[in-house]
């Protein structure tokens, strides 16, 4: 939930404690930050399972306001259908509540800034409206989440005049802003910091999510924010939630293994930085090796990572995948869909080539007219769900660098699960590349994703990518 600072920019101040910012009122300096840290050290438990519908499941991030010219949900009812043939599976909704007035960034606000956690903006439309939107969703077999801002709220909620111990405050009375994680406070100066060391708050606040999942039908819910918030709620939080859904689904906006003791999947930050940083020639794909190796050690074997090559925060505050990943925004998407644990995440309007970045706190319709993205995200997006090699978590298969010899620009690797073998290239490079390949396990006739040809591939070999290409083969 950025301001006039990237979330990128406020985790910079210290996303690796994200614990510091805990479950008790918020610490006013660092010292204090990391004591707090220490109250919520409880070792995380990884979760046992997954709703099994996420097993293969891909993402898609609706930003409603700009999704068409009505910026409504009926308008985007025509979109559902468009949707699903595009192979996602979960849509994830932005927030749909009103939006605080005092305060309020630019025209139409921050979608960030909740006035009323059970309430609909009414420039979207009435709950019933939504609950048609849900009820569509489900009707075409897909699941809806709904982005969930349990660290703040508008600065005109009811809950600050009526509770005004639910915040954090300065030492002059007044309502802070929130915090980063070193204590110090942003400047989301429209929203206010509500207080984790007040059971009754977390207890309002876990009724009001549960009333979403009961009365309106979600899925789960994406939380904002999530690294603001101390583990022992979101712990709570998901225990009483499963009493209204078993099969829910959360997704956290944090980086982190700890996160996995409540949630089903975290973001892939670090992968995303890496890969705008592989794009631009500023680092090599040893250091990729070496992120997925961390990973490998320090994640739960069945944590699910979003990773995506833009989203909301991206496009508005860092720039379009086109600005920061030039001619290489496909591979690495193809990468992003595709390594170990991918949640893979499409973001409103990517499919049609999204060039501009989405004004945040105004209108800025996106254009549909161009779709000639979609075949790229709708055969990658379809390969992967009928690819048990490339599922999610524990139901996807193993990786493994195949050996030989190819140019630095080029990363090639396997996915097994039993019998399913996924072998994927990409090449970052602005010449071809031929990749001579040692030690493939499973060598036969593969099926190339993107042309539909059949080739044999021997337990080694070559291939040739094109400039800024890619190429996926399974079997």
């Amino acid at each position: 939930m950025p301001s006039f600072r990237s979330l990128a920019q406020v985790l910079a101040a210290g996303v690796a404690s994200a614990l510091a910012v805990a479950c008790t009122p918020r610490a006013d300096s660092a010292a204090e930050a990391s004591a707090v840290a220490v109250a919520d050290s409880t070792p995380p438990v990884p979760l046992a399972a997954h709703p099994a519908w996420a097993r293969d499941a891909a993402l898609y991030e609706v930003n409603i306001r700009q999704f068409t010219p009505e910026g409504t949900f009926t308008a985007l009812l025509p979109h559902l259908a468009r949707l699903d043939s595009l192979g996602v599976d979960i849509l994830w909704l932005m927030p749909v509540q009103p939006i605080g007035v005092e305060g309020r960034k630019g025209t139409l606000g921050s979608y960030y800034s909740i006035k009323d956690y059970r309430a609909t903006n009414p420039e979207f439309g009435t709950p019933a409206d939504l609950k048609a939107v849900i009820d569509s969703a489900h009707a075409l077999g897909l699941k809806v989440i709904l982005d969930w801002v349990a660290n703040h709220t508008s600065r005109d909620h009811a809950w600050i005049a009526a509770h005004p111990d639910w915040y954090t405050r300065r030492a002059d009375g007044t309502v802070s802003n929130p915090r980063n994680a070193d204590g110090t406070e942003t400047d989301w100066t429209d929203v206010a910091d509500l207080n984790y060391g007040n059971p009754d708050m977390r207890a309002a606040m876990i009724a009001d999510m549960a009333w979403w999942v009961r009365e309106m039908g979600v899925d789960g819910f994406r939380c904002d924010v999530a690294w603001g918030v101390g583990m022992d709620f979101w712990r709570a939080a998901r225990a009483a939630l499963l009493r209204e859904r078993a099969d829910l689904f959360l997704l956290a906006e944090a980086e982190g293994p700890e996160y996995h003791a409540a949630f089903d999947a975290t973001y892939g930050w670090a992968l995303h930085h890496l890969m705008n940083q592989l794009a631009q020639g500023k680092d090599s794909f040893p250091s990729l090796d070496t992120l997925l190796a961390k990973d490998a050690r320090t994640y739960p074997a069945n944590a699910m990572r979003m990773m995506f090559t833009s989203n909301h925060d991206e496009n508005s505050w860092q720039g379009t995948e086109f600005e920061r990943m030039g001619a290489n925004h496909r591979a690495l998407f193809v990468l992003a869909a595709t390594l170990p644990g991918s949640l893979p995440l499409v973001y409103t309007g990517q499919e049609a080539g999204l060039a501009k970045r989405l004004r945040f706190f105004e209108k800025d319709t996106v254009s549909w007219g161009d779709q000639s993205a979609a075949p790229f995200y709708r055969t990658l997006l379809a390969l992967k769900a009928a690819t048990p090699a490339l599922w999610n978590g524990t139901d996807g298969g193993d990786m493994a660098r195949l050996g030989g010899s190819a140019p630095a620009s080029a990363y090639v690797f396997t996915r097994t699960e039993g019998t399913s073998v996924a072998l994927v290239a990409v090449n970052l490079g602005a010449k071809p590349a031929t990749v001579r390949y040692t030690g493939l396990a499973a060598p036969g006739a593969y099926r190339d994703a993107f042309t539909g040809a059949t080739e044999t591939l021997g337990a080694e070999g070559a291939l040739t990518l094109p400039p800024h290409g890619y190429r996926v083969l399974t079997r």
